[in-house]
């Protein structure tokens, strides 16, 4: 499988400052697919503008032709299954099915508690997203469905007329533990990663390359053992996560040499988050330009 480039666009400008031009600039740069997190707020960006993922992708579906769209990634922790097919076949069909869904177990950051709950334990958290997939996957391939679980039910829940994209839009499967890469392997179009957190702070890059190394021998795994060829899944990372965070978008050589790496692990898709000024992704607006235009070009 060739290499794509896609672009993540976190939703902290208003569409009419800025927000719309970014998705528009994202097509016009040639990104395969342009992604936004589905949050309610995020670390860092809590006390400023965040806008919901789902109607920010809606509007950025109407403001482009060809570009692909997507959450990295929707999680259990403020979502039902139910509520969300329905709004994603809603927007499969506003962009002409251009749409991919992201999908993990969520955390514990502010999601976990926004609603009043208390944050769910690691082990809660698998619990809920080994429900929530494959209920969403019945919802989003059958016109009705009924279902009764522990976390999640569906009661004669309709989803006429189903997505444009047969049998459902893409799911991406963030998942590195075992339940999660039993998720990917069964479910997923593709699987995503950020590395390994315990490398991102004080690791080398050559100890993220043996750790994501390991986690793709574990989804080899998991899918060989449901009779699944694993290279023939699209395998996806979404950078900013690993050693090289605050270089590999200092010049279009840097962006190269961290991609090559990657694509010879068996990476189908790297995402590069668009630059946000005094921010974790702040970089240079003119390197991400070029990296969009020639890094492709220039890894061969």
């Amino acid at each position: 499988m060739s290499l794509r480039l896609s672009t993540v666009i976190l939703p902290v400008r208003p569409w009419r400052e800025g927000g719309r031009d970014q998705w528009v600039r994202a097509e016009r740069l040639g990104f395969h697919t342009a992604y936004t997190y589905d949050h309610l707020s995020w670390r860092t960006f809590r006390e400023g503008p965040w806008f919901g993922a789902l109607p920010t992708l809606t509007a950025a579906a109407t403001a482009t032709e060809r570009l692909r769209l997507g959450t990295l990634v929707t999680s259990p922790n403020f979502r039902h299954p139910v509520t969300l097919a329905k709004e994603l076949i809603s927007l499969d069909d506003i962009s002409g099915g251009r749409i991919t869904l992201g999908i993990g177990a969520g955390g514990d950051g502010f999601d976990a508690t926004a609603l009043g709950q208390e944050a769910w334990t690691p082990r809660e958290r698998a619990d809920r997203f080994a429900e929530f997939v494959p209920l969403l996957d019945r919802l989003l391939t059958e016109g009705a469905v009924t279902q009764q679980g522990t976390f999640y039910s569906a009661e004669e829940a309709r989803t006429i007329p189903g997505c444009v994209q047969e049998p459902r839009l893409p799911f991406a499967v963030a998942g590195n533990g075992p339940r999660g890469l039993k998720l990917a392997a069964r479910y997923g179009q593709a699987w995503v990663t950020t590395g390994d957190p315990k490398v991102f702070a004080h690791g080398t890059p050559e100890d993220s390359l043996e750790a994501i190394r390991g986690q793709l021998a574990k989804l080899d795994k998991a899918c060989a053992e449901i009779g699944r060829d694993a290279a023939q899944m699209e395998k996806i990372l979404l950078t900013g996560f690993t050693p090289e965070r605050n270089t590999m978008l200092e010049s279009v050589d840097a962006f190269v040499d961290f991609a090559g790496r990657h694509r010879e692990l068996g990476f189908t898709e790297i995402a590069i988050h668009a630059p946000i000024p005094d921010s974790d992704f702040a970089a240079d607006e003119t390197v991400f330009e070029k990296i969009a235009t020639e890094g492709l070009a220039q890894l061969g």
